[in-house]
């Protein structure tokens, strides 16, 4: 598949990890995804009731399939249960789409960064991985894509729909487009991140193997970040994610532990600082169940720096 030539939507499958899902947000995004890709949902251990509603959902969707784990293995081990499924599955497909449970791609964005992803190769990229614009529905606000400075991590906000690819120096996991090939032959992702920065280690290692990541901007999905989300002025308006305590826990245990990792650039770890620091604030001003949250923290740090 070129850019010159008819998107292919066999060439991809889909993963989507669920845990006590919304059911109808799971259906939009099922109802979204190409007719004829092979679409995976693997399941982690959703309550009794839900998975029953996920097995009768998953039935009536065209080329679904339901991989039901015995208990939450987290979202990195999920996943590469799910793509190693793909694998056997659908030895056809040529790149996978990974995604949340809450994520929804508006029409013809699954298309653009397939093509994306093959013109960007063609110009001679060595490409690794291609994501959408995350559109926060809460809020309205785009999610932006992560750039990297020799001095400064940042954000850029390209307008949804131009045609230019980003060059990013990390992606979020939903709506990350990967060859199978290349997920594999790197290992996957993390099993023991569970859930949170299970996308930013894996983004490094992507970039530290020699590939480049790009944003594609055509390419737009419908996105819910965290528990919930929350609009607040810090020096400008901000999409903020709502965590519970036990999110908290893993944000802070797992960003120590990339702290501790050589081939995470020294500035992510710089501003990953700054960033706990102001988590911490804006929940401490913003958020409920305080010492919940501070306690879960404190515990993430510890633990993070006890197995780096």
């Amino acid at each position: 598949m070129s850019k010159d030539q008819r998107f292919d939507p066999s060439f991809v499958a889909t993963v989507t990890v669920t845990f006590n899902p919304d059911g109808g947000l799971l259906r939009a995004q099922l109802d979204a995804l190409p007719r004829e890709s092979l679409k995976l949902v693997v399941d982690n251990a959703s309550q009794p009731e839900i998975l029953r509603d996920i097995e009768s959902l998953v039935s009536r969707i065209p080329n679904a399939r339901l991989v039901c784990n015995d208990r939450n293995l987290g979202l990195a081990a999920a996943v590469n249960r799910g793509v190693r499924a793909v694998r056997d599955a659908a030895p056809e497909a040529r790149f996978v789409l990974l995604l949340d449970q809450d994520s929804e791609p508006v029409p013809g964005s699954v298309e653009a960064l397939a093509i994306g992803f093959e013109a960007l190769q063609a110009s001679g990229e060595r490409v690794g991985c291609v994501g959408p614009t995350l559109l926060d529905v809460a809020t309205g606000l785009t999610h932006g894509f992560h750039q990297c400075t020799r001095w400064r991590w940042k954000r850029v906000y390209p307008v949804p729909g131009a045609a230019e690819p980003v060059p990013c120096a990390n992606l979020n996991g939903s709506g990350t487009l990967v060859p199978v090939d290349l997920f594999l032959d790197l290992g996957g992702l993390e099993d023991d991140l569970f859930i949170d920065h299970v996308d930013t280690e894996w983004a490094f290692r992507v970039q530290g193997h020699g590939y480049r990541l790009f944003g594609i901007p055509q390419a737009v999905f419908r996105h819910r970040m965290g528990d919930a989300s929350q609009r607040i002025w810090l020096f400008g308006w901000r999409v903020w994610p709502v965590r519970s305590p036990r999110r908290h826990y893993f944000l802070y245990r797992n960003a120590v532990i990339l702290m501790r990792r050589g081939y995470v650039p020294r500035v992510w770890k710089v501003w990953a600082t700054v960033k706990l620091c102001m988590t911490f604030i804006v929940q401490f001003f913003f958020g409920r169940e305080r010492l919940a949250h501070a306690e879960a923290m404190w515990r993430g740090v510890k633990e993070g720096v006890r197995e780096t």
